[in-house]
């Protein structure tokens, strides 16, 4: 795991060379960063039937070519086509296959996050008893204006922050005027 260092000095908390203002942070939690598995899945599924049944319809109007010419000798080019759409389906179903095991084998990260009241957030990784004293060190530095601290923690790698869940995972239900959240 590559490490980096998390330091505030001066009102500013630097991670890795990002300097944010202590009076911009309005959040510092952990949380456990998790691969998005079963969508990984359900997208595997969907684009793997609408390929087949794409190759399916192709096969059938193909069939009624052939169909209609009746005797001939097949031609050259419609075996062509036949062999190029087997290995059109077989690649997309390779793509796939591989995207998904991508995120399937993808490990959970425990992660601590900082928020600041703009867009941006800070994240970095480390064990969870760690990472939970330094909430704890972080919000008492973000009160005490003289604070300085300076720890090292780890660098959060990921292949593709889609392929994860961030964050409170919130339904809202109705229509506008939403006044209730439910977990």
């Amino acid at each position: 795991m590559q490490r980096l260092p998390l330091v505030i000095s001066k009102r500013l908390l630097w991670v890795n060379g990002a300097a944010y203002p202590l009076e911009n942070i309005v959040r510092v939690y952990t949380f456990v960063l998790r691969p998005r598995r079963a969508e990984a899945v359900l997208t595997f599924a969907k684009r793997s039937g609408l390929t087949l049944l794409a190759a399916l319809g192709i096969g059938f109007f193909a069939f009624l070519a052939e169909a209609f010419r009746r005797g001939e000798e097949p031609g050259g080019f419609l075996s062509f086509l036949y062999q190029l759409s087997f290995l059109a389906v077989v690649g997309a179903l390779i793509w796939f296959l591989v995207d998904m095991l991508i995120v399937v084998t993808a490990s959970a990260h425990d992660v601590l996050a900082i928020e600041t009241n703009g867009r941006s957030t800070a994240m970095v990784s480390g064990e969870r008893g760690y990472l939970n004293e330094l909430v704890g060190r972080i919000a008492t530095a973000i009160d005490e204006p003289d604070a300085e601290l300076t720890v090292t923690v780890g660098a959060l790698t990921i292949s593709s922050p889609s392929n994860y869940y961030f964050g409170d995972s919130v339904n809202i239900y109705g229509g506008s005027g939403n006044t209730g959240v439910a977990k």
